[in-house]
């Protein structure tokens, strides 16, 4: 098993800072010295830079000078020594004080000033027999050079440049060195010391710090093992404003989603269950009455095609009657016939016996034919169709039943057209979609029976149906055959007729 997120930030935490502790270590022990010394000679280099300066505008000797020469050395921690043979009788002492080094009967004033009378004799003239050779550090030719000396008398370490400032000024610049590397030693050990303190307690507040992430974290992960077994009563109550306030926030809203789909889902899942019962109840009942119907037409057919036969063969004497009758028994044969067929078609489409058959065809093409091949029974009708024809329109659909369709439309039309005697067929396009329109003057029809003209066997006129031989059951294959599609169509009244209409999309 890994280890918690907990332990990782305490480890995380407790090992950034041990390395941290041991780098300030290191750098006390390697590269503080080097540092140090490195710092001592450039603020001694400023510090000439700085005097040289107050020398080039004015007097060394003046009051304004040596209180500018006053004023840094205090600043820079350093001892300042010019010297110069302006007035001709040897080197003076300009600042802090005139003092003629060569001239008998010196008296040096006080040790300090003594020793760094001894200084600029040893870096002058050489060491003394004996004496340690002062360290080079630092040269610039002909302006100073910087040297570390250590003075044994007295067990202290110095940093001194000695240089000139122009042709007659001598300077002599002394700061005091520390023993870095004892005070190195010293710091490390307090480093030591006060990192191990401060390692323990940054452990325990990290640990501490890690609880306070971690809890929150935990119970989330609770809260989102419950919401995997649909569970949604616990949520997150924290008042966090961090990520983990926005985390926990955010589950209590995918919770309560989650919940509200749930449900939602139930409630579709038991109105589905009752759908698929009313649905198989429905398709039963479709098909018993599908079978009776067929059984109940099979019948008559057999007898009028066996009346039609016998007539055929010189039953009645009376040869026009006996031909009258023929026809009119040949005919209704037929019409029952041909309603049996479409109450097949109509099952097939219902239930989904009959696969579409997909093609990309021209629609105003293909209803453009359909209408050349009623336009004969159109005129012995006295009928005008009008056809608004556009240029080539290319759909994706079965074309055999959208020929069914606009077939249907037509026939509808043609049967319940009235004067002024027009079919208007129409195309129009809105997004990717076209929609085909058929149009028939004469009677609209009652809003009452506009939304049942599409079930099976409804008829608005029974008695007009009966003049053309309707047989209802035109337009139940229109909406069979549309909805397989699953595209639109409906019917429109208007002030002069009605019309009928269907949508496909456009490829």
């Amino acid at each position: 098993m890994g280890r918690s997120l907990r332990s990782k930030i305490s480890l995380l935490f407790t090992f950034s800072l041990f390395l941290l502790i041991f780098l300030c270590w290191a750098a006390n022990n390697f590269f503080l010295p080097t540092y140090y010394e490195k710092t001592k000679v450039n603020s001694l280099v400023d510090v000439y830079d700085k005097i040289n300066e107050i020398v080039l505008e004015g007097d060394p000797d003046s009051d304004e000078s040596i209180s500018k020469i006053e004023k840094v050395e205090s600043v820079s921690n350093v001892s300042i020594y010019i010297l110069s043979d302006r007035k001709g009788n040897g080197l003076d002492f300009t600042y802090p004080l005139s003092f003629s080094i060569g001239s008998e009967g010196s008296v040096f004033r006080n040790d300090r000033l003594r020793r760094i009378i001894e200084a600029l004799q040893r870096y002058m003239f050489g060491p003394a027999p004996g004496e340690r050779s002062p360290e080079l550090l630092k040269t610039k030719e002909d302006y100073y050079d910087i040297y570390m000396y250590f003075e044994e008398r007295f067990d202290s370490k110095y940093i001194d440049l000695v240089g000139y400032l122009n042709d007659q000024d001598l300077i002599f610049i002394r700061t005091s060195y520390s023993n870095i590397s004892e005070s190195a030693v010293i710091s490390n050990r307090f480093l030591l010391i006060s990192g191990g303190i401060l390692l323990i307690l940054c452990s325990i507040l990290t640990y501490l710090f890690s609880c306070g992430i971690t809890k929150p974290i935990l119970n989330l992960s609770d809260i989102s093992n419950e919401m995997s077994q649909l569970k949604f009563e616990n949520r997150y109550t924290g008042k966090r404003k961090d990520e983990i306030g926005k985390l926990g926030r955010s589950i209590n809203t995918l919770a309560d989603k989650l919940e509200t789909t749930i449900s939602e889902l139930k409630s579709a899942n038991i109105e589905l269950e009752k759908d698929i019962k009313q649905k198989t109840e429905a398709e039963e009942m479709r098909r018993e009455f599908l079978s009776n119907v067929s059984h109940e037409l099979k019948t008559p057919i057999a007898l009028i095609q066996g009346y039609a036969e016998g007539l055929a063969d010189n039953i009645n004497d009376d040869e026009e009657s006996r031909q009258f009758y023929c026809d009119v028994i040949v005919d209704e044969a037929q019409k029952m016939n041909n309603m049996v067929k479409k109450l097949l078609t109509l099952n097939e489409l219902e239930f989904g016996n009959s696969n579409l058959e997909l093609s990309r065809f021209d629609i105003v093409a293909l209803v453009k034919s359909i209408s050349d091949s009623v336009e004969l029974l159109a005129k012995q009708k006295n009928i005008k169709i009008v056809f608004n024809g556009t240029d080539p329109v290319y759909v994706w659909a079965d074309e055999y039943r959208i020929e069914e369709v606009i077939t249907n439309y037509l026939s509808n039309a043609m049967n319940h057209c009235k004067e002024p005697n027009i079919i208007d067929i129409g195309f129009n396009k809105h997004d990717n979609k076209i929609r085909v329109s058929v149009f028939n003057s004469g009677d609209i029809i009652n809003e009452a029976d506009i939304s049942n003209i599409w079930d099976k066997f409804y008829k608005v006129d029974k008695a007009r149906t009966r003049e053309y031989g309707g047989s209802g059951i035109g337009l139940s294959i229109v909406k069979a055959i549309m909805e397989s599609h699953n595209e639109e169509y409906g019917v429109v009244n208007h002030s002069t007729g009605v019309e009928f209409w269907f949508e496909l999309t456009i490829d």
